[in-house]
């Protein structure tokens, strides 16, 4: 057994116990030759004891991997930053990437033969039917333009086009379902009951009818509310999508020239109808190049892979302000760049002097014969909804 070595001050006055007689366990240790000792001064002995080891110190080791691993999982709860500086940038530049109002030519289908003209009446009457039909009416209408736009546009076009469209009506389905009237009255009626005025009550409705369809909490689901939401979410959706599908199919000048046949009687009252066939022709030309700045400057900072997390919040404030007016500043470079190119052309401000070339030439051939059929057949179905249901 290893023995401990002590080093332990002891007055010099202290005596040893008198049980430590047979085996004396200190020893005095020799005075320096030459050195005096005063009174009063302490002596260092040296106590030898048997006395077994100290046990070990348990390895630390152990003890850190445990408190690794209990960190880890409490880790996992903390709540992390949903979408970063850069995965917004880059959720903009996937966003750009789409076309949106921009025209697809391939693959061609039946929409891009059918005239522009025949284009825009369908569009005033997908503004007019959802509004004054019913409701089986309204969401067919939704449906229809769905797969619709499921068969004409591309993949990857009609999926990131639908799935925003449809967040944003179905977002409005459910603020104006609960919101239109949702609250509970807090009127209460100052007419007695009726068995006070000795008439019978009204009887309950034997056929399940019901003017609150579903309750949440203090809100409640009613049938205004069904009505109102039905026809904003389907209007909005009809709005977006059909525009989307007519600028789709569609190229600019197309559009231009069925706008001028429709106003050019206008213009015998006095309205700028050259000046406006001009502002929407450059208008759908322009559209390419804000979605082209707006993806070209995202990509631009993501590629130059900044540390976000060493900069601080106004350093990263001052990154989206100088991408933001780095886009403006583009989109009026491009646009002092087309009145040159126009100034150059002899344009001097007055379109009514110079001639709008549309490239384009109108046709009225069997697609647009079967578009009209179906749209008056879906208006006269409209129509009729309400006796047929």
């Amino acid at each position: 057994m290893a023995a401990a070595v002590h080093l332990r001050p002891l007055h010099w006055l202290a005596l040893p116990p008198p049980a430590a007689k047979a085996a004396p366990s200190w020893l005095p240790l020799p005075a320096k030759p030459g050195g005096s000792r005063r009174r009063g001064s302490r002596l260092a002995l040296l106590v030898c004891s048997a006395s077994p080891p100290a046990p070990a110190a348990p390895s630390s080791s152990g003890g850190d991997n445990a408190a690794a691993s209990a960190a880890a999982r409490w880790a996992k709860w903390i709540p992390r930053p949903a979408a970063g500086p850069e995965q917004v940038l880059r959720l903009i530049s996937g966003a750009a990437a789409t076309p949106v109002c921009q025209f697809v030519d391939k693959p061609r289908t039946f929409l891009h033969s059918v005239d522009p003209r025949v284009k825009l009446v369908w569009l005033l009457a997908l503004v007019v039917l959802p509004a004054r039909s019913n409701i089986y009416m309204r969401f067919g209408l939704v449906v229809f333009l769905a797969l619709l736009s499921v068969w004409v546009l591309p993949n990857h076009v009609w999926k990131d086009q639908l799935g925003r469209v449809g967040l944003l009506s179905g977002f409005i389905f459910i603020m104006l379902g609960f919101g239109a009237d949702g609250a509970p009255s807090l009127v209460q009626t100052r007419t007695p009951p009726p068995s006070v005025l000795g008439i019978p009550s009204i009887p309950c409705s034997t056929s399940g009818y019901s003017y609150t369809i579903m309750k949440l909490g203090p809100l409640q689901f009613t049938r205004k509310g069904l009505s109102v939401a039905s026809t904003s979410a389907s209007l909005s959706f009809a709005i977006f999508q059909s525009a989307s599908l007519c600028l789709t199919t569609t190229t600019p000048e197309q559009l231009a020239s069925a706008l001028w046949w429709f106003m050019i009687p206008l213009k015998h009252i006095g309205v700028p109808v050259p000046e406006i066939i001009l502002t929407l022709l450059l208008s759908l030309r322009f559209i390419n190049l804000v979605f082209d700045e707006v993806r070209n400057s995202a990509l631009a900072i993501v590629a130059r892979r900044i540390n976000w997390k060493k900069l601080t919040a106004m350093e990263t404030i001052d990154i989206f302000f100088n991408y933001i007016r780095r886009i403006f500043k583009n989109i009026f470079d491009h646009a002092e760049q087309i009145s040159k190119a126009m100034i150059a052309r002899g344009f001097r401000g007055d379109p009514s002097n110079h001639k709008i070339y549309f490239l384009t030439e109108s046709s009225f051939g069997f697609a647009d014969l079967f578009s009209l059929l179906c749209l008056f057949g879906l208006m006269g179905l409209a129509s009729y909804s309400d006796r047929l249901i």
